[in-house]
């Protein structure tokens, strides 16, 4: 394997975890939101990745990035509140709030936030172990 595909495998999973990270500020951000009908209510999003495997059979080649298949939103029902007194209601007195769950979008965020930082230190180890071995000749 290159050294350069370093690069470009943590390059591809740092991508992917900055969109998890962003997909999970949206889902937070709108946690409390109120809608008066289920068609219009925030739905939680997440991202769906898929490893990119590149020469499989060569073993000395093996090397993969991640690459981002898209967002789908959860299939999971709102939260229906009745509270026939809310501005927002409904004729039969609900009122809808979305199917994001704080507390498992927080462990997301701070998978994310790792994940990404782990990027980092493989960019940074790889910069620093091809800066060593260019000194060697000196």
């Amino acid at each position: 394997m290159s050294s350069m595909n370093i690069f470009n495998i943590a390059g591809s999973g740092m991508n992917a975890q900055n969109l998890r990270l962003n997909l999970v500020a949206s889902n937070i951000s709108n946690a409390n939101s109120v809608s008066s009908s289920i068609d219009e209510v925030y739905k939680s999003r997440q991202p769906v990745f898929a490893a990119e495997l590149k020469n499989i059979m060569d073993k000395d080649n093996a090397a993969s990035s991640v690459n981002v298949m898209g967002v789908v939103e959860s299939q999971a029902p709102p939260v229906m509140e009745y509270a026939p007194n809310h501005p927002m209601a409904d004729e039969l007195g609900y009122i809808y709030k979305p199917n994001v769950n704080t507390v498992e979008e927080m462990a997301n965020m701070m998978s994310a936030s790792r994940s990404y930082e782990n990027n980092v230190e493989v960019l940074n180890t790889a910069k620093n172990l091809i800066l060593q071995t260019l000194k060697m000749g000196q």
